[in-house]
């Protein structure tokens, strides 16, 4: 009489073995897409728009820097390609070669850059020695009077100057 009561437990524990043991192996979950589906959010490539960072962000190709009346702040300068606002940072040292706006703070203060083999140009008013250096990245910085010069990301339109903060100043003819 053990004989049918131990088939009968075989038989049951095999039924259970193979109800857990190939439940979840050969079963595709509903809801994934086929691999050679693309995803509905992308556009063609030749329909996506093109991203352009704000004009003071820009870098400038042969930076133009000329003096401008601006609001309340009176004559600064400006970049001549974009008529931004330009700026200095406090923590910068002059005639250093380096820049201490890195990271975050270049996010928020983007260099004015020009590129490779380009120069600086000085425009009406602007009186000091323009120059450039390379930031560790590998662009070149536009420096005025020794000292490398930024935009402000809040600044939107030529004419603003809201990026005099502490440690930040307008550049002065």
């Amino acid at each position: 009489m053990r004989f049918p009561a131990i088939v009968g437990s075989s038989l049951f524990a095999a039924v259970i073995l193979a109800g857990c043991s190939s439940s979840g192996a050969s079963v595709a979950p509903v809801t994934q897409a086929p691999v050679t589906q693309a995803p509905v959010s992308h556009a063609p490539v030749s329909q996506a728009p093109v991203s352009q960072a704000p004009a003071s962000q820009a870098p400038a190709s042969g930076a133009t820097i000329e003096a401008k009346a601006v609001g309340s702040i009176g004559t600064v300068l400006v970049a001549g390609s974009n008529g931004m606002t330009v700026y200095t940072f406090t923590q910068d040292t002059k005639d250093s070669g380096k820049s201490a706006c890195i990271g975050g703070c270049a996010a928020t203060w983007p260099p004015l850059t020009v590129a490779a083999g380009a120069t600086p140009t000085a425009g009406t008013g602007a009186t000091g020695t323009l120059g450039t250096i390379t930031r560790d990245d590998g662009t070149l910085q536009v420096t005025y009077n020794g000292l490398p010069i930024y935009f402000f990301k809040n600044d939107k339109a030529p004419g603003d100057a809201n990026g005099v903060y502490q440690n930040w100043q307008a550049v002065k003819p």
